[in-house]
């Protein structure tokens, strides 16, 4: 199993435990692959062990699932952020920095496309006013009413330590979010020992400046292992025909039926009962316009 990947060079765990450094064999690249980095970490790997104690990946086999997204570099490219996950621990923040729900929702549509079920917390309750908090609670009633569980907490003040590790234990959990929302200092509250580096002044007060660079697996203690992940700013989606994409809206899902005409948009289209839903207050404003901004700029990456 892949723990941790640089792009070039990937940490691999082996059946008895071992770890093996490996590089990967150059035929991946010849292959019409068009991720930045054809191995990520989550992967199950073959490798051929050199006479130096290293490795050199073979195959990859088959991915239960993924998440990805389109490169931020590189517009015909994508980057496999991680593979073969149970569930997905989303940081969200409401300023230093800011998360816009946006972002979150095309992360939730990602997800969805793989059947990956998606917790999100939103960090950093400590530092919010009054009517800031109040917008947390709305966010998490609206996503807890479209099926997603939702926490909010501060991660420096008042942890709740035995939820954060109960949410984890005996899962392979990726964590993700923008840079600086608290994934690492949620990582070292799980086990100090990891030691992951945190800028206590860019990580948490200002515009993320993102100590992790490069995703590693570690494992955990009690049981599972926890993906952390580089901060992520713009979340661009990749392979989603315009027909499939309400599918991932599970709210929207769900009212499609009650529409006039099977191949309904849900944009402009008459007897829309979506919309009518977006009017009637039973699907919220803003994740309709995520799901119109989706729909008709799908190749765009959003920052």
């Amino acid at each position: 199993m892949v723990i941790k990947s640089t792009g070039s060079h990937y940490r691999v765990k082996n059946a008895d435990g071992h770890i093996v450094e490996c590089v990967i064999k150059g035929i991946f690249r010849i292959k019409g692959i068009k991720s930045t980095s054809p191995v990520a970490v989550g992967d199950f790997v073959l490798y051929e062990p050199d006479s130096l104690g290293a490795g050199v990946i073979r195959e990859i086999e088959k991915r239960k699932n993924y998440i990805i997204r389109k490169s931020p570099k590189l517009s015909r490219q994508y980057q496999i952020i991680a593979a073969n996950i149970d569930h997905v621990l989303l940081i969200a923040t409401l300023r230093e920095p800011v998360t816009p729900v946006e972002f979150i929702d095309r992360f939730l549509v990602a997800a969805e496309s793989f059947r990956i079920p998606v917790i999100i917390l939103f960090n950093k309750i400590d530092i919010y006013t009054k009517e800031e908090n109040i917008q947390v609670k709305y966010l998490c009633k609206v996503y807890q009413k479209v099926g997603y569980d939702c926490y909010s907490m501060s991660l420096i003040k008042n942890v709740e330590e035995n939820l954060i590790k109960g949410l984890l234990k005996d899962r392979i959990t990726l964590v993700s979010g923008n840079s600086g929302v608290g994934k690492s200092t949620l990582l070292n509250i799980v086990d100090p020992g990891y030691n992951i580096k945190i800028d206590n002044i860019s990580a948490y007060h200002k515009q993320g400046k993102h100590t992790t660079t490069f995703a590693e697996m570690y494992q955990i203690a009690d049981g599972g292992y926890v993906i952390d992940t580089p901060g992520i700013k713009g979340f661009g989606l990749t392979d989603m025909e315009k027909e499939e994409i309400y599918h991932f809206f599970p709210e929207i899902f769900r009212m499609t039926g009650k529409c006039r005409y099977y191949n309904c948009l849900h944009n402009d289209e008459p007897g829309c009962a979506v919309k009518e839903a977006v009017d009637a207050g039973e699907i919220e404003w803003f994740r309709y316009r995520s799901y119109l901004n989706i729909l008709l700029d799908s190749n765009s990456k959003y920052r």
